[in-house]
């Protein structure tokens, strides 16, 4: 019987409206949560009753190694956009492909309507020798595992 191993977390790529994107060191924040709601009747049992509330997506946060050069920016940018109140032409469809460690894609989360909430850049520190590692922050409407 072949063994049916776990992808592992450090092999993947990023598509932003179907256009790949290189040199993501973390993606985090594939998170959907539903409420539960207590209720309760006068007729019921001693006890309460769970009913299923709002559904909502955490925030997916992107993190990558500060770059120059042609669209280099393109982060910053799209949260300038937003900033700048340009949010319904900003919307994005985000997808997330990991693959295995032959390099082939096996699975994908794909993230609806995401658009920048936060960017950051890391501290400079003349002290120090690491990366600068630029931060993006999407909201988004939905996130679902696709095969």
């Amino acid at each position: 019987m072949a063994r049916n191993d776990p992808l592992r977390n450090f092999r993947f790529r990023l598509e932003i409206d179907n256009v790949t994107r290189a040199g993501f060191a973390e993606v985090a924040g594939l998170e959907i949560t539903t409420q539960a709601i207590d209720y309760r009747e006068g007729t019921d049992p001693p006890h309460v009753r769970k009913l299923s509330g709002l559904t909502k997506y955490g925030n997916v946060t992107l993190k990558r190694g500060l770059v120059v050069g042609a669209n280099a920016s393109e982060l910053f940018d799209w949260h300038s956009a937003v900033a700048a109140g340009q949010l319904i032409q900003n919307r994005r469809r985000v997808v997330i492909l990991v693959q295995d460690e032959a390099g082939q894609d096996q699975t994908r989360f794909v993230v609806s309507n995401a658009w920048p909430v936060k960017y950051e850049a890391s501290p400079l520190n003349a002290r120090a020798n690491e990366v600068i590692i630029e931060t993006l922050e999407l909201a988004n409407e939905g996130i679902e595992r696709v095969q």
